[in-house]
């Protein structure tokens, strides 16, 4: 992981491989970004202009790379793009920075030290620069030989200096903290969702789930084949029949001695989905090691809500299966009896997820949280109405509805609010048994939330996030965001447990 330290040192006098500074787009051409005035200074003031004649304009994203002015200690100067200059008396938004200091960190790889000169004029922009620069510096190479050999120049970028920082000033420190916090664990959840299927089994991430429990005080119970069975928890069971690697039920549970308010996490966990019986087609099941990018982002979540040492009890499920087809799979036109009693006609065996969870929000149900947040890659339907970048929101309750979107847009993860129509409804309907795990095709991912929706318990708020879309990254790297497993969700929720801590959130 990427060392990040605070720093006043000056800017001409720090040793590291590269200072980094921001370049915003201005009316007349690019601006330097505050924070680079002693870089400015050492080109006579003419910075900007030498920039522009490099092809610079300060748009998001764009990096430009020059020689440090004489009597640097650096070599080299690496100019980032913040997108379009702040109007008069406002600042850069703390996405912009984010942004720009992951693409900086992903330009720097090789490098072992880079110094951070972007815009700091508080704790939060401290916040967001280290955020932006551990995640961009992401890499995984678990499976490829000497990836990280320091001569092959791969390595990830190592240490961030961020110039302006406060080392002594609490604000400043707790926002660095929270960064590393939040960054490692949501770069374990990418870990996870980049892991192999045959690596990464429901018994596997159950192991990985109980030795982090271990080391941050979470308390952790797994319920395996057997115990399922027990139980009646009959969809996950189902979903998991057709694989050899049995499924799991994970529970793991924070608790703060100060905690007024109580916040469940469910998150889908399909360690890898062939679609089962009703078989995805050639080109759609390449990538289906992600399918477990929900409960990556749950178990992210808590694990870093308890090294935060939140005031409030958070509990996460995480429903673990393979969807495989073979003599022992469910098929279409079986009906599961569920942990809720309620029993579901299959009429496609690739509408998995919604069977899984289903199971894990009776469950989280039972203990009567104040509000449940489920996480799924759950519909394709989703990534065609929002696109790969956004993931949709829908509750059974408005208010809470809003306050996740905005929650998200806090801490710059697009989202976007779902309805959850009334109409679509009867299209579940079965002859056979209480609701079938499809209806109409057209409104799809609704139909999907319509249909967790009957698994909540009466009187729970809840929300579900269908994070299809950005979950896995199939295109090229941008921002501080990677090429595979994305880590989608993990910050919302965590900013979500924050304010329920904060008594900010119902």
């Amino acid at each position: 992981m990427t060392a990040l330290t605070l720093s006043t040192a000056a800017a001409p006098g720090l040793r590291a491989d590269a200072i980094v500074i921001g370049v915003a787009k201005g009316a007349k051409g690019p601006v330097v970004a505050p924070g680079a005035e002693a870089v400015d200074k050492a080109y006579d003031g003419s910075l900007a202009g030498v920039l522009e004649t490099l092809g610079a304009s300060g748009a998001e994203g764009e990096v430009t790379k020059l020689p440090a002015p004489a009597g640097f200690k650096t070599p080299l100067v690496v100019a980032v793009g913040l997108g379009p200059e702040p109007e008069k008396d406002s600042s850069f938004d703390s996405e912009a920075l984010r942004r720009a200091a992951g693409a900086a960190a992903r330009v720097l790889t090789g490098a072992k030290k880079a110094a951070f000169a972007l815009p700091l004029a508080d704790a939060a922009d401290a916040g967001a620069i280290a955020e932006g620069a551990l995640l961009g510096a992401y890499s995984f190479d678990a499976y490829k030989e000497n990836a990280k050999d320091p001569k092959n120049g791969k390595a990830p970028l190592a240490e961030v200096a961020l110039l302006g920082g406060k080392p002594r000033d609490k604000a400043y420190k707790a926002a660095v903290e929270r960064a590393l916090a939040v960054t490692e664990e949501l770069n374990r959840a990418r870990d996870l969702v980049n892991t192999p299927p045959n690596d990464l089994y429901p018994e596997a991430f159950a192991a990985v789930a109980q030795a982090a429990a271990k080391e941050h005080g979470i308390k952790v119970q797994v319920l395996d084949e057997k115990a399922l069975l027990k139980g009646g928890y009959g969809g996950i069971l189902g979903v998991g029949g057709g694989s050899e690697a049995a499924p799991r039920l994970v529970k793991l549970s924070y608790t703060s001695a100060k905690a007024q308010k109580h916040l469940a996490l469910v998150g889908k966990g399909i360690t890898y989905d062939s679609g089962g019986i009703s078989l995805k087609p050639a080109g759609h099941n390449e990538t289906m090691k992600c399918d477990m990018s929900g409960a990556a982002a749950v178990f992210a979540a808590i694990v870093a809500v308890a090294r935060l040492g939140l005031e409030v009890n958070v509990t996460a499920w995480l429903a673990l299966a393979e969807n495989m087809p073979s003599g022992s799979a469910v098929r279409p036109g079986d009906v599961l009896r569920m942990y809720s009693g309620k029993t579901v006609e299959v009429l496609n065996t690739d509408a998995e997820g919604r069977l899984v969870l289903a199971d894990a929000l009776w469950a989280a149900s039972a203990e009567k949280p104040d509000a449940i947040v489920d996480v799924a890659t759950l519909t394709g339907a989703m990534m065609l109405a929002l696109g790969n970048r956004t993931f949709g929101i829908m509750a059974n309750d408005d208010a809470f509805r809003s306050a996740v979107y905005e929650a998200a847009a806090e801490v710059g993860e697009p989202s976007w609010p779902m309805p959850l129509p009334e109409h679509l409804r009867k299209g579940m309907d079965s002859p056979t048994a209480d609701i079938a795990n499809m209806g109409e095709r057209m409104g799809g991912g609704l139909v999907a939330g319509l249909f967790l929706r009957e698994f909540v318990g009466e009187g729970i708020t809840w929300a579900h996030l269908d994070i299809a879309g950005p979950a896995f990254n199939e295109g090229g790297p941008f921002g501080y965001t990677p090429k595979g497993g994305t880590g989608t969700a993990v910050r919302t929720l965590v900013r979500l447990a924050e304010l329920t801590a904060a008594g900010d959130l119902g």
